[in-house]
């Protein structure tokens, strides 16, 4: 296997969350629902790591999130924690490309995976914006990979 160089590296931001016994459902494993809310807890950090209320234009201009995914590759139960990291993979005209991992500290297996795109949208008027061309440079400074200040082009599909 070869090692990961600086640039392939994910940077991002991590986050510790508890495994709360509430987070358990009848079956006596976490919900998958509780996944998607370690991954808000690691984007919400995220956000705050780009300090990202400052790259508003107006008011009503925000981070929104039109797509989430996540895979399951094994069951959490009470008592035990995670480790959540979100990084961005992609930057394009209007969206960014969050990826996610989650990790028992337990035993330090990867225990789910996925991403979500976020974009800038104008609430009052309901439509996503182009990023803010700070906003890119600082999500590039943050991962420590300036290539992602290029914006990748959408794909044909």
């Amino acid at each position: 296997m070869t090692p990961a160089t600086p640039s392939d590296r994910p940077t991002g931001v991590t986050v510790t969350c508890p495994i709360r016994w509430g987070d358990m459902d009848a079956l006596g494993h976490v919900n998958n629902i509780i996944f998607f809310q370690y991954c808000e807890s690691a984007r919400i950090a995220y956000f705050d790591a780009l300090e990202i209320g400052r790259f508003k234009r107006q008011p009503t201009d925000g981070p929104g999130m039109v797509a989430a995914n996540l895979n399951f590759r094994r069951q959490l139960k009470y008592p035990g924690t995670v480790d959540v990291t979100a990084h961005t993979t992609q930057v394009g005209e209007r969206s960014f490309t969050l990826a996610y991992t989650i990790v028992d500290r337990a035993d330090g297996a990867v225990v789910a995976d996925g991403t979500s795109v976020c974009l800038w949208v104008d609430y009052a008027a309901g439509k996503a914006l182009r990023l803010p061309d700070d906003l890119v440079s600082q999500i590039a400074r943050l991962e420590e990979k300036p290539e992602l200040a290029q914006r990748t082009p959408p794909t044909a599909g």
